[in-house]
């Protein structure tokens, strides 16, 4: 079969279209035929060798990159009860969606309802999960409270706002350019405006006064964390779920307090997803809302294995809007 695999780590250009075996499942364990897969940060950071140290997402070369995906099942492994051969599934967070084959254990995987596209639900698992537990469990956003949401046309930002709104909380965000402020408003956000602190405290300011917002929502980190510190209210939430920018410096505990007892967090996907009922129930309630038509996602490209580097390219120079997907087989329906 075909996969995208690294032998070492580096730029777009350590990446390689190779033949390999097609996987055979074990025990437990699902082969999965790929119709597109989604393309993520966690893609660039794996590829650059981001994970080559132990911890939670850690990564040993050579690998076939991809942590997301969409397609059939195509056999199961031995005591696998839950999926049978057609299936339509998805899974995030294991790796080697980059393939025309994946195995992955069952208890990774979800079902994707009938009405819903595979290239959707590659586009939108990882993010969409990823939003509902911001906005449900971290941020626990409700009618009466403001967040603000950086980078507001990117593919979690635009689901998180949604998201939010449909909770009965109210949003502002950042966006670097008139195109992608205008996909922040379209998505429910009521104000926008750049990344430049000041022009972020006037944003506030004219929506909510001196309070601050209740919770800020922050993927770029280094560039924008102080401006968030800024922004919040007394005893507000910083969450900071990306480091787009660059890492953010250690943090004394003291400024925290000074800036008005703020809270601070830095969450992961896999640990509100720790368990197979868990990440099924979020993804029920994604892809539910996507086949109803009460959340959207835009997938802004699709590549083949050909143009997978492009990929990579845009996510790094942040001029993707919305989610991008590799296209593997879209004959698997």
């Amino acid at each position: 079969m075909r996969a995208i695999r690294i032998e070492r780590y580096g730029g777009r250009e350590v990446l390689e279209e190779v033949g390999v075996d097609v996987p055979a499942p074990g025990p437990g364990e699902v082969r999965v035929k790929l119709a597109y897969a989604g393309i993520n940060f966690m893609d660039v950071y794996t590829r650059r060798g981001v994970y080559a140290k132990p911890g939670h997402y850690a990564a040993s070369l050579p690998l076939t990159l991809g942590m997301e995906g969409a397609g059939r099942v195509d056999a199961v492994g031995e005591g696998v009860r839950a999926w049978k051969p057609g299936d339509r599934v998805a899974w995030c967070l294991v790796r080697g969606s980059h393939a025309e084959y994946a195995v992955v254990p069952g208890s990774k995987l979800v079902a994707v309802p009938d009405g819903l596209g595979l290239d959707i639900a590659a586009a939108a698992l990882f993010q969409g999960i990823t939003a509902h537990y911001l906005v449900e469990d971290v941020g626990c956003l409700r009618s009466g409270l403001w967040c603000l949401v950086h980078s507001g046309s990117g593919g979690i930002a635009q689901l998180l706002i949604q998201m939010a709104r449909r909770r009965g909380a109210r949003v502002l965000a950042t966006a670097s350019s008139a195109g992608k402020a205008e996909v922040a408003r379209s998505r429910g956000a009521e104000g926008v405006s750049g990344y430049e602190s000041e022009a972020v405290m006037a944003l506030v300011q004219q929506h909510i006064g001196e309070r601050g917002v209740d919770v800020v929502f922050d993927s770029a980190g280094a560039d924008t964390f102080d401006t968030s510190l800024r922004a919040l209210r007394t005893a507000g939430l910083m969450v900071l779920y990306g480091t787009n920018s660059g890492k953010v410096p250690p943090i004394d505990p003291m400024r925290l307090a000074d800036a008005g007892s703020l809270f601070f967090t830095r969450p992961r996907l896999a640990d509100y997803v720790a368990d197979a009922a868990t990440l099924r129930r979020r993804a029920k309630d994604v892809f539910d809302a996507l086949a109803a038509g009460a959340l959207s996602v835009h997938i802004s490209g699709v590549h083949d294995f050909s143009t997978l580097a492009e990929g990579h390219r845009q996510l790094e120079a942040r001029e993707s809007i919305g989610k991008s997907v590799l296209r593997i087989d879209s004959t698997v329906v």
